[in-house]
């Protein structure tokens, strides 16, 4: 699934979802950096991590008060870069979700082709 373009891949992981919005944006703003130094970048998204993703809720996870920018902007500056959006099909089962809730462009795949990501890439970082 790596293209082999790069000199670097970067995989972050994230496993928390909407019940932690503080840890929401951080995976996206850090593959966005990854990505711009010319790194290929995807994030995965595991356990609770999918709930992220929902076409509902990315407008309305963000900071509290008026500073700040919501979950959106995070992705869209990570997509627009090049990050790609991974899904573990377990995890939207455990959440109760169908891969057509999710915003455009996540993609679906299973534990082994994560674990080949997880081997091929340089560095690999949860949240």
């Amino acid at each position: 699934m790596w293209s082999g373009d790069f000199d670097s891949k970067v995989l972050y992981v994230q496993t928390h979802g909407i019940t932690d919005p503080g840890r929401s944006a951080t995976p996206f703003f850090l593959a966005a950096s990854a990505a711009a130094m010319e790194c290929e970048v995807m994030i995965y998204f595991t356990m609770y991590g999918p709930t992220l993703l929902r076409k509902d809720m990315v407008d309305k996870i963000g900071p509290k008060g008026e500073r700040g920018q919501p979950l959106r902007y995070f992705i869209e500056q990570a997509t627009g870069l090049g990050v790609r959006l991974l899904v573990c099909q377990p995890s939207l089962d455990l959440n109760d979700l169908a891969i057509d809730e999710l915003i455009d462009g996540v993609e679906m795949i299973g534990g082994a082709a994560f674990n080949d990501l997880a081997i091929a890439a340089d560095a690999v970082i949860s949240f």
